[in-house]
């Protein structure tokens, strides 16, 4: 069995397989072999790594020779999880070929690629995001979706590069993605990794390459990014930012010839007042940065990076600057045919209009005797592109010495140059005709057809100089036995018979003769010579006429056939027609003066298409292909490009009902909340420092919110500002004892200069130990009417929303002072979003978050609290919701109408919004009285939840239930500052209620889903030492992975 097993091996060393068994003319067409591929099985079934990598390259092997190993599929998916990195990576190959084609395995091994996107090796991972999106089923879109945005957060840039990539494959199975995918280039556009940037772009372009407003933010950072980015990349981006450039900058051409037109014939005065009544152009900074980041990327090493930087500086340069992309092209020449070819069209299309750019490289376009037919072409293009007054004489040196190749199209293209040369240049026009007249004694007959096609061009310009000429290619008409030359010579002789009167006839006479084995172009040139003459010379040529018509009546073609009644009923009418009024223009129509032909470059009319592009290549709109857009008459405002650098927002700010400090300012921190609430105690409390300090872990998170959060409230702000003066709590009421405090604290701030010296007192007097046991007290004592303000001031909707949701049926209707109202809402997270920029708003600003507060309109909505802010100068009317686009099952209550917003105000509202426990965006337009704008509303996952209320016992037997595929669980490392306010991590990021617990190393919280009610566990357990326990279920489990990853990362980098 042994030798057997050798002999097979032998046999098929690409797989395993017979190949005769494969043969229809083996006979073995209806054998099914069941031990094939059997060793290769075995192999992979195997404990050793060298036995499943030696299979594996076998299996690579007969996929690249073209075989079927689909059969392998199981066997070779099981090896996923092998510890050796080779053998993952050839089975993620094997996977990735075969992913698509075999749709329903691939969906079985679904959950081994999620487990390979937790791989602890980066390129495993990025592995599996690269075969998740190549199995192209509609069905696991969803997990697409969240493989790629798990991708666009991972601390590898190699894994945030091919999430990048997937967003065009997601795209292309669902364009309904479109938004959310947007969403995800936006935020990868932020990326500063040189390896990520390029790949976003190229996404970019591929999803919304209409969206330029994604880019006025990264403009300056892709250009200064350029040199450093892979060669790959930059193509992508130079592509990217000629489109943008175009949009953006004003043409820096439009005036540069006007002026050296008016040199010749006005004077020095003359052309002074023109140029005082041009325009001045200037060119802005960001265009330069443009030209001046590209312009050392013509040194690279790679033709394509080098086109790419040419097809810029041509579309978007100042003419006098295009001449450095000339070096850098001329060196592309030294490169590879396929290479030479496609930078030769480039530059006879640039030729075409710039001439100056390459005519001091005229020598590197000489024909060399290795270079290939078409790039021999090519090269006679652009010289005869470069031929002028003072380089000609050169150019036809060149030429006389290419006439005499043996390539055969090649000489017929240098004739078609010579004579190209004669027409754009009159002062060398009779030189290059007298040389083409020469070429009609040639040996070879393919020279003089081609010379007699191009001279009969040559003579309409002027015929009556050329009678010789004629009478010699007349000379010729036996001889030539080439179509095309032979119809040129009788189109002549019939045009001009009048120069040949006595010739004309007898060339007829013989042309004649061999009518019916002409071709058929002959044939028409034949009728049509007759049918002149016949009107010139009818005593001579009319039986020769009559004679031909009958042969065409009667041909085989149809062309011919009609063209001889045609021409029959036109100068010989019947009886019946013989009054007609046709026949009587018969001279007219058949001697109608003819304008000489034009010959043109064939490259003529490609600059329509984008340079470097494959439809510039082949001169014709490829599919996908999309216009290079025209320059704007009036630059667009440059201020877009303008990033700016958000500063965390003072104390003074926050608070406006605080005096202003005596002390000077001082330049702002990082934390420069913190700062500013130490300070602020430093003033009424010689503790106070000491507090800020102890607490700064526990702030540190809120505080790098703060730029989202700078756009809300004055009151909202407090409260997050003032979590600062927090000291460490027990876990269980960490969060109930912040909320309660925050609140005095900030009703404290609000009451007035006289309160706050009383309130301040009183902080001098309590001693620490005090509030550590006010801390110990059970959350209802948090309703201590001593810590609240004089009932004079009313509590802000903000700082109530920061209460504990367990007190929610507790504060609904309590008076404080007899006057005002508490609102519970749950615990809000305090961030805002961006809904509409005032740049896109033309002034109108739109920023959403949300209040975790009850929602009036239905228990399924979640209230969304919206802000409109008014930055231009007249005010802004009808502020309304207009169309919306509703994925399957949103549902919205719009809010109010706001009237009028008067310049630098504000007006808040509120929306219901019905997110069926998807995060899929709501998509609107917002309308004033004469615009409207398309906006979209996203939400994070941890929003969707409610907070319920749970016992202890009931959690431990709902988490039982919610067991298996509901539970995500996991280990984090949590630092220790944190682990005291864990509870404000965990309720900033998800809408919970905490759990009260027997055990104070366990966290619990309990939410249920707004739309469905699906419960929501969430555990934390600390018992060992720098290491939690994170366990969530829920058994809406994209909810549950998503509230898992987010919570998992908030423990471990905060």
């Amino acid at each position: 069995s042994r030798c057997f097993k050798m002999s097979y091996n032998n046999q098929s060393p690409g797989g395993g397989g017979d190949d005769k068994s494969a043969d229809p003319s083996a006979g073995g067409l209806f054998t099914v072999n069941y031990k094939k591929y059997d060793d290769l099985k075995n192999m992979l079934d195997q404990n050793k790594d060298f036995l499943k990598l030696e299979a594996m390259k076998r299996i690579i092997g007969m996929i690249a020779k073209g075989k079927n190993a689909s059969s392998l599929f199981p066997a070779v998916v099981k090896n996923v999880a092998c510890k050796n990195i080779e053998v993952k990576k050839l089975v993620y190959v094997y996977l990735e070929r075969y992913a698509e084609e075999q749709q329903d395995l691939a969906l079985l091994s679904i959950s081994t690629f999620q487990r390979g996107l937790k791989d602890h090796n980066q390129l495993i991972r990025a592995s599996a995001l690269r075969v998740l999106s190549s199995i192209r089923v509609p069905i696991i879109v969803p997990i697409m979706m969240l493989a790629i945005k798990d991708g666009m957060t991972d601390m590898s840039p190699f894994v945030r590069k091919t999430a990048a990539h997937a967003i065009p494959k997601l795209y292309s199975l669902d364009p309904d993605q479109k938004e959310s995918l947007i969403e995800i280039i936006d935020k990868l556009l932020s990326d500063r990794t040189t390896l990520v940037a390029g790949s976003v772009v190229m996404a970019y372009q591929e999803v919304c390459p209409e969206r330029v407003d994604l880019v006025h933010r990264h403009f300056r950072k892709l250009c200064n990014l350029l040199v450093d980015v892979d060669e790959w990349g930059q193509i992508a981006i130079l592509s990217m930012l000629t489109r943008y450039a175009r949009t953006q900058f004003t043409d820096p051409n439009k005036y540069a010839d006007k002026p050296f037109y008016e040199e010749e014939s006005s004077s020095d005065s003359d052309e002074e007042k023109i140029k005082e009544k041009l325009p001045k152009y200037v060119m802005d900074p960001d265009h330069r940065l443009l030209l001046k980041c590209s312009k050392p990327l013509l040194q690279s090493r790679n033709s394509a990076v080098v086109m790419a930087v040419a097809q810029l500086y041509y579309h978007l340069g100042p003419r006098q600057e295009v001449s450095v992309v000339a070096k850098a092209l001329v060196r592309l020449l030294r490169g590879r045919r396929e290479v030479q070819a496609v930078v030769l069209q480039n530059i006879a299309s640039m030729t075409l209009m710039r001439k100056g750019i390459f005519e001091a490289f005229l020598k590197s376009f000489y024909v060399r005797s290795t270079d290939p037919t078409h790039i021999r072409v090519m090269k006679l293009e652009v010289l005869t592109n470069l031929a002028t007054e003072s380089n000609i004489s050169i150019i036809l040196r060149e030429f006389q010495t290419y006439v005499r190749s043996s390539d055969k199209q090649f000489v017929a293209h240098t004739i078609q140059a010579i004579a190209r040369c004669a027409t754009n240049i009159e002062e060398v026009t009779d030189t290059c005709l007298a040389g083409l007249v020469s070429l009609l004694s040639n040996r070879d007959e393919a020279v003089v057809a081609e010379s007699i096609v191009v001279i009969k061009k040559l003579l309409q310009m002027n015929p009556s100089q050329h009678c010789d000429i004629i009478k010699h290619m007349a000379r010729l008409v036996d001889n030539i036995q080439v179509p095309m030359a032979k119809a040129s010579i009788l189109w002549l002789i019939g045009e001009y018979s009048e120069f040949v009167p006595k010739i004309a006839p007898d060339v007829l006479r013989k042309a004649v003769k061999h009518f019916p084995s002409q071709e058929n172009i002959v044939k028409l040139q034949i009728i049509n010579l007759a049918a002149k003459l016949f009107i010139t010379n009818q005593r001579q040529t009319k039986l020769l006429a009559q004679y031909v018509l009958q042969l065409g009546k009667y041909d085989q073609s149809y062309d011919i056939r009609d063209r001889s009644r045609f021409i029959r009923h036109l100068i010989m009418p019947s009886s019946e027609l013989a009054n007609g009024q046709i026949h009587k223009h018969a001279k007219k129509i058949l001697l109608a003066p003819k304008p000489a032909p034009v010959l043109e470059s064939p490259f003529k009319g490609r600059d329509a298409y984008q340079l470097g592009s494959l439809s510039h290549a082949i001169n014709a709109e490829a599919n996908g292909y999309q216009k290079l857009p025209d320059f704007p008459e009036t630059q667009p405002d440059p201020s877009v490009r303008t990033v700016e650098v958000v500063e965390p927002v003072t104390t003074d700010r926050r608070r406006p009902g605080r005096t202003a400090r005596s002390k000077p300012p001082k330049k702002k921190s990082f934390y420069s909340d913190e700062d500013s609430s130490e300070e602020s105690e430093s003033g009424s409390s010689s503790s106070g420092s000491e507090d800020s300090e102890s607490d700064s872990g526990d702030s540190s998170y809120s505080e790098s919110e703060s730029g989202s959060d700078e756009t809300e409230g004055p009151d909202s702000r407090v409260s997050d500002s003032d979590k600062v003066k927090k000291k460490t709590v027990t876990p269980a009421l960490a969060a109930a004892s912040d909320s309660g405090r925050s609140h005095s604290e900030e009703s404290s701030g609000e009451s007035g200069s006289s309160s706050s010296e009383e309130e301040s007192s009183e902080e001098e007097v309590k001693p620490p130990p005090k509030r550590q046991t006010k801390r110990k007290k059970e959350t209802v004592n948090l309703l201590d009417l001593d810590d609240f303000s004089p009932p004079s001031v009313s509590p802000s909707k903000s700082s109530t929303s920061l209460l504990t949701p367990m007190l929610a049926s507790d504060l609904q209707g309590l008076s404080l002072g007899g006057a005002n109202h508490v609102e519970m809402a749950g615990t809000s997270s305090g961030k805002s979003y961006e809904l509409l920029h005032r740049v896109t708003g033309g002034g109108l600003s739109a920023k959403y978050r949300y209040p975790r507060s009850p929602c009036i309109y239905s228990d399924t909505m979640i209230t969304v609290e919206l802000e409109f802010t008014n930055s231009s100068d007249s005010p802004i009317q009808n502020i309304h919701i207009g169309e919306k686009k509703l994925q399957a099952g949103l549902k919205v209550h719009d809010f109010a109408e706001i009237d009028a917003i008067e310049p630098g105000s504000s007006k808040t509202s509120t929306m219901g919004i019905d997110f069926c426990d998807t995060t899929q965006p709501l998509v609107f337009d917002i309308c004033t009285k004469s615009r409207k704008f398309n906006v979209s509303v996203k939400i994070p996952v941890g929003e969707l939840v409610k907070p319920v209320s749970m016992a202890q016992t009931e959690f431990l037997n709902q988490q039982g239930i919610l067991s298996g595929m509901n539970e995500n669980k996991g280990k984090v490392n949590v630092p220790e500052t944190i682990q005291s306010s864990i509870n404000k991590k965990v309720m900033e990021i998800v809408n919970v209620c905490i759990v009260p617990s027997t055990q104070s190393n366990i966290h619990r919280y309990a939410g249920k889903t707004a739309h469905g009610g699906s419960v929501l566990l969430l555990s934390i357990d600390l018992s060992e030492s720098g290491e939690a326990k994170l366990i969530v279920n829920c058994d809406k489990m994209v909810i549950g992975s998503m509230v898992f990853k987010q919570v998992k990362e908030a423990l471990t980098n905060a």
